[in-house]
């Protein structure tokens, strides 16, 4: 994973605080999620709007606009289910800078309108970079010509494994989300291994490992151009 720090053009930015009652308003968070804002959550700023107006791209149906926050930190955590609140709230691709203590962490889920309802958005899991010094040099946005190539390209910088050649952005993502599926299968499987005492439930679980251990190790290998595996 390779983190990068963006320099958004001054064209697109828009530097609106967004008062947390406004994104309440919107995606009518629980209790909990509500607390979880006043824990942790400092200020929310829209800094910038990506949008044909402002950085003369062609938008998509998938893609019309991209919105970047910051979110100023109080502790240096933060949920999801925060940030899964403000994506609710806020109907386009979002990619969320966290400010805490001189540093920046970028966060952004995969998000796209539903197949099954146009007006709805479904919203993957969340992917991030490490924590970065906020002075760190940014780089340019790439040279493209819609916003859906924009997107893609902010979004690769933060998935865990790189995509395959001639994989879409959304197949990528699914494979990345079938990647962390398949760990927390294995992290509970050995987890029930270092707890289990008879031997042929140990055998069992074993096979189940070596089976996940593939299915990783399937999902997770590189692919030359040919569509062969890429070997050391």
């Amino acid at each position: 994973m390779t983190a990068v720090l963006f320099d958004y053009p001054k064209s697109a930015a828009f530097g609106r605080v967004l008062p947390k009652n406004k994104v309440y308003e919107h995606a009518s968070p629980s209790t909990a999620v509500k607390n979880l804002f006043v824990r942790q959550v400092e200020q929310i700023v829209w800094q910038f709007k990506l949008a044909p107006e402002t950085v003369n791209l062609k938008p998509s149906r998938a893609v019309p606009e991209i919105q970047i926050f910051r979110i100023v930190l109080k502790t240096g955590e933060l949920k999801y289910d925060v940030l899964h609140c403000i994506d609710q709230a806020i109907p386009f691709p979002i990619f969320f800078e966290l400010r805490y203590e001189g540093k920046t962490r970028v966060i952004a889920a995969f998000k796209r309108p539903s197949d099954a309802d146009g007006s709805k958005w479904v919203v993957s899991d969340y992917f991030e970079s490490t924590w970065l010094q906020s002075e760190t040099p940014r780089t340019a946005l790439p040279v493209v010509f819609d916003l859906e190539a924009v997107y893609a390209r902010l979004l690769a910088p933060l998935l865990p494994f790189p995509a395959h050649p001639g994989e879409g952005l959304q197949a990528c993502v699914e494979r990345m989300e079938q990647i962390r599926s398949r760990q927390r299968e294995l992290d509970k499987c050995e987890a029930r291994l270092r707890k289990e005492k008879q031997f042929n439930r140990k055998v069992a679980i074993n096979a189940e490992l070596r089976t996940l251990k593939q299915e990783i190790k399937t999902l997770t290998r590189p692919i030359s151009v040919s569509g062969s595996a890429v070997t050391p």
